[in-house]
């Protein structure tokens, strides 16, 4: 999915359901959870983070953009993969 695709669809959404809508992040189709979403990340601003930590890797690409997980909320549901393709 591209950025713009995902513009598009959240603008879909908001138009559906509202802009104050929360947006969490389903994970695992065979056991889905609902997780929070902490924030995003490009692959560049990753690269070019100094940690000092030498055990973590840098991403593939810097033209990627993460949506990054935060807290487990619940479990989630298997339905919204069939939803989302």
């Amino acid at each position: 999915m591209t950025i713009d695709e995902l513009i598009e669809r959240l603008e879909e959404y908001r138009d559906a359901i509202g802009g104050e809508s929360d947006v969490r992040l389903m994970t695992q189709q065979n056991w889905p959870f609902e997780n929070e979403i902490v924030g995003l990340a490009s692959g560049e601003e990753i690269n070019e983070l100094d940690d000092g930590d030498d055990e973590d890797e840098d991403v593939d690409e810097d033209s990627v953009v993460f949506i990054v997980e935060g807290q487990q909320r619940c479990y989630g549901s298997t339905r919204a993969w069939e939803v989302a393709y």
